[in-house]
């Protein structure tokens, strides 16, 4: 049985013809294995870009280059989500209230401890990324991998709402 020309690139095949080819596919796939398109987008740069540093390593006599990309693509998913769940796991852990002896900073009252206790672990994060270390937005932005203004936004609605829980509690 002979396979599509599709399916049998040759050696002398270049990388950009390569991947133009495959990228719908390999994109289909990671849009499957991630139920996200936009997830989907990064994880089949992260392919192509891993794909592109290891094409003179690729033999076509073990496989085409379509299955070679949609292993590398499976790789790059799964390294995704196993690093998705570590931070997931370490935002637990910080999130829970005695993972912090004698109370999260000295000096707070108990009714502000409470309050930073309620809120997300990400709403913690930035205040304590703004307000207790003092680094400024563009830093802050650096640290949590978004925006200057999501710095804002986020710092802005964590602050309303430990100030709703504080004045409720007092």
């Amino acid at each position: 049985m002979t396979l599509p020309a599709r399916s049998r690139p040759t050696r002398s095949a270049s990388f950009a013809a390569t991947a133009e080819e495959h990228l719908d596919d390999v994109y289909a796939y990671l849009v499957y294995l991630t139920r996200d398109r936009s997830l989907a987008e990064d994880l089949a740069a992260d392919t192509f870009e891993k794909a592109l540093r290891t094409w003179r390593r690729f033999d076509a006599s073990r496989g085409s280059a379509r299955t070679w990309l949609c292993q590398i693509a499976r790789t790059t998913a799964l390294d995704w989500f196993r690093a998705e769940e570590r931070r997931r796991r370490r935002e637990e852990r910080a999130a829970e209230p005695e993972a912090v002896d004698g109370g999260l900073s000295p000096g707070l009252s108990p009714e502000l401890e409470a309050a930073l206790r309620e809120l997300s672990a990400g709403e913690r994060e930035v205040i304590a990324l703004r307000v207790l270390l003092e680094l400024d937005g563009d830093e802050a932005a650096r640290v949590l991998g978004i925006s200057p203004t999501a710095v804002s936004t986020r710092l802005s609605r964590a602050l309303k709402k430990l100030e709703e829980k504080v004045t409720v509690h007092v």
